[in-house]
């Protein structure tokens, strides 16, 4: 005897859940503030912007938002704080001045040292084919067509003044 066949469930609609929770995200991943601090960055935030912050460097606000007016005290707070950011501004030029010196040394040595060892290694390399061609073994020699022929004794003296100058010039 043959079982009747189950009812079909309906589904759940899975995929029409998720549509709808990635929805309800979006304006809260939109609520973003974009305003310009005293130093001219662009800053963001989900917050509003510090109430030291004049209205036309507010950039973006969130469309359901609106900026509460600051309270007496916050825009003392926000005065006290702007003089003594103004105060502190020729101290905060002078450290990035002195940061930007301190980058251009550390660039500078890396360029060096880097110079430093390619010279080392044209000095080692130049030293082998030094030592290769002042051996006497039998080498060829590239020609400008690609083939390559044995080396006369006058091609291998001048291949080794060449190497001496490139030692003398990289070994130091």
């Amino acid at each position: 005897m043959m079982n009747p066949p189950l009812p079909r469930r309906p589904r759940r609609p899975l995929g029409m859940i998720c549509a709808l929770a990635l929805m309800a995200l979006t304006s809260v991943a939109h609520a973003q503030w974009k305003w310009r601090d005293a130093d001219g960055r662009t800053q963001y935030s989900d917050r509003p912007p510090p109430p030291s912050v004049a209205e036309k460097d507010i950039l973006q606000r969130p469309s359901n938002a609106a900026r509460a007016a600051p309270s007496p005290a916050q825009v003392a707070l926000a005065g006290a704080s702007a003089a003594a950011s103004a105060a502190s501004a020729p101290a905060r030029a002078a450290s990035e001045a002195s940061s930007r010196e301190k980058v251009e040394r550390e660039r500078k040595a890396q360029e060096d040292k880097a110079r430093a060892d390619a010279m080392a290694e044209n000095c080692r390399q130049a030293q082998n084919r030094q030592r290769v061609l002042e051996s006497g073994v039998r080498l060829r020699s590239g020609t400008q067509t690609g083939d390559s022929q044995p080396m006369t004794e006058q091609m291998r003296q001048e291949e080794i003044r060449n190497m001496q100058a490139v030692v003398t010039a990289n070994c130091k």
